[in-house]
């Protein structure tokens, strides 16, 4: 592999990472709406809805997935990330685009477990947020519980 192609791939890897992990810590804990369950948050920068895509009892549970709805007047390019937390430890943290000409859309779909996340439960909260003019405005949140 030249040279150029390693670097071109380290930078892209580089830029996926900061599009990952930058939202849970532009954005911070807490705040929002939401239930333990399909919940929803609505502000003036728009609308956020908890999809349960496994769950047989309407609730969220570790190993299951989830994704969102959204509606926003605010930006064309919505955005939404994910963070969990046990206790006070970091165990998923996750963004992704919810507009059209995203280009990763299995990324909408959060499986709620990582390799820190084994098991258990953990409190999570999915935020609403645009990049427009290169920085981030957050526009709704919603926490949810994720049970054991």
């Amino acid at each position: 592999m030249k040279t150029s192609t390693v670097s071109r791939a380290a930078g892209i890897a580089l830029l996926l990472a900061a599009l990952v992990l930058a939202p849970a810590a532009l954005a911070g804990k807490g705040g929002g709406g939401g239930k333990g369950h399909g919940g929803s948050g609505t502000t003036g920068g728009g609308t956020i809805d908890l999809v349960l895509l496994d769950s047989t009892d309407g609730l969220a549970h570790w190993g299951q997935r989830v994704t969102y709805t959204v509606s926003t007047t605010a930006t064309a390019s919505p955005y939404v990330s994910t963070t969990c937390y046990k206790g006070k430890t970091l165990v998923l943290s996750t963004s992704a685009g919810f507009f059209p000409s995203y280009p990763w859309p299995d990324a909408q779909v959060v499986p709620l477990q990582t390799q820190v996340w084994t098991s258990g439960d953990a409190d999570c909260t999915a935020r609403l947020y645009s990049l427009d003019g290169g920085s981030q405005t957050v526009l709704n949140t919603l926490s949810f519980h994720a049970y054991a």
